[in-house]
């Protein structure tokens, strides 16, 4: 009997990781509609705080450009993990990324710059792969190691390099702690489109010049890096979800001796998975140097961690993670473009989020759900002080609106713990064999 479910596991383990352990996805037209209704909330705090700073078309293309290297952390950790390889080491992958785009753009231009980056972050991947895959180290470990050498080894090598008295680098504008600049890469821009959504962006017309700010920073100077985000991440879902080269790589984190026992060569699979997860962390990061036009030390900021948080937010799948870097990227282009005063325009939409998630647990609670009288009061409670905080100030702090991305990331992982699944053997160690 025994023999009989195990080998029936690898068929089973892809519908039961979607299924989300019970509990039913959410479809998407409900995402549709959660979606409008963030709009439509967005558009109504703009008109009650008159920050029009809010939801203009600036706010969201720097939101765009702060979830880029977010979401390609996000989906490399998601392929890391649903091979079974918890993949802490993003941030390390990222700076490597930071640091070879840097190095190779400043001589050969922003495209090779992309390359390069995509190679150091695959670089990082590998050595994840060796350490944890082949020599089974802890996958915690491992990570953490990964990002303590990162760290230490770009210092080394900026030092080095771009430091260097009398070297080309130093020369061309390069010190122990950037690269020298590199040349702009070129945007691409809809002609006539987002003139025509800027004019009706002006006029301030209830949603209809929010739902144009958004579009048009959608087509207007969009980053050629940006694009290729967004087909990595339709490409990843389809060879994840629609091939089986993906259902191999998935079982490998669901059931690997059982993967194993039906011929799956689970370390190669682990290794490639391990190989994606680092190059696409490393062009976040290279998308990040890009962007300034150089590398400089610290340019990842904690991104890495902040993507491993969309992974697991989105419940380890490409349109989770997607919109889990849209918000942390908005947030964070709230921070940078409009300051504390669009920051304390935001508290009042989060209490009003609050006062809609507890009316939701409460509606639960009548069901029978466990807990979910105390989490409808907690969210009373901190939509009340949140209110009172919008009431009695004019603005936030600069030491708050620092913290917004990742106050953000503790509550979003907080509300969405409950619905969250993660593949069944990820982290766990694996030898060939074991199944025999």
């Amino acid at each position: 009997m025994s023999t009989t479910s195990t080998s029936s596991a690898p068929k089973q383990a892809p519908a039961t990781a979607d299924a989300g352990g019970g509990r039913r996805r959410l479809s998407y037209p409900v995402v549709l509609l959660l979606i409008v209704g963030g709009l439509l909330l967005l558009s109504l705090v703009r008109v009650v705080t008159g920050d029009e700073q809010l939801s203009n078309s600036d706010q969201f293309s720097s939101a765009i450009a702060a979830a880029v290297p977010i979401g390609l952390a996000g989906l490399g950790g998601l392929w890391a993990e649903r091979a079974g390889v918890i993949n802490i080491g993003l941030e390390g992958m990222m700076m490597l990324g930071t640091f070879a785009a840097g190095w190779i753009g400043w001589q050969h231009g922003p495209w090779a710059a992309v390359l390069a980056g995509i190679a150091g972050g695959a670089l990082g991947g590998l050595v994840h792969a060796l350490a944890t895959v082949t020599f089974g180290v802890d996958h915690i470990v491992s990570g953490v190691a990964i990002n303590i050498l990162a760290l230490g080894l770009v210092r080394y090598l900026a030092k080095l390099w771009f430091g260097a008295p009398g070297s080309d680098a130093a020369q061309a504008g390069g010190n122990d702690k950037q690269s020298p600049p590199m040349d702009d890469m070129p945007t691409f821009t809809v002609p006539g489109l987002a003139d025509g959504l800027g004019s009706i962006e002006k006029h301030q017309w209830f949603l209809v010049s929010d739902l144009a700010g958004i579009l048009r920073a959608l087509v207007s100077e969009v980053s050629w890096v940006t694009l290729l985000t967004v087909v990595l991440f339709v490409g990843s879902f389809f060879v994840l979800w629609r091939s089986s080269f993906g259902l191999r790589l998935r079982s490998c984190g669901e059931n690997p001796v059982a993967a194993e026992s039906l011929g799956v060569n689970v370390y190669t699979y682990k290794y490639a998975a391990l190989l994606v997860s680092g190059a696409l962390a490393g062009l976040g990061g290279a998308f990040l140097a890009i962007g300034v036009h150089f590398y400089q030390e610290n340019q990842t900021g904690g991104r890495g961690y902040i993507g491993l948080a969309t992974m697991i937010f989105g419940n380890w799948r490409p349109g989770g993670v997607a919109m889990g870097a849209g918000l942390f990227g908005f947030m964070d282009a709230l921070r940078v473009v409009g300051g504390g005063t669009t920051v304390h325009a935001m508290l009042l939409l989060m209490a009003v989020l609050l006062v809609l998630l507890a009316a939701w647990k409460i509606r639960a609670a009548l069901r029978g759900a466990r807990g979910a009288r105390v989490q409808a009061a907690v969210a009373l409670v901190i939509a009340v002080l949140l209110a009172l905080w919008y009431t009695l100030t004019d603005t936030v702090a600069l030491e708050f609106v620092e913290m917004t991305p990742y106050v953000t990331t503790l509550l979003v992982l907080s509300l969405a713990a409950q619905r969250l699944r993660a593949p069944r053997a990820v982290g766990k160690s694996y030898r060939r064999g074991e199944g025999t």
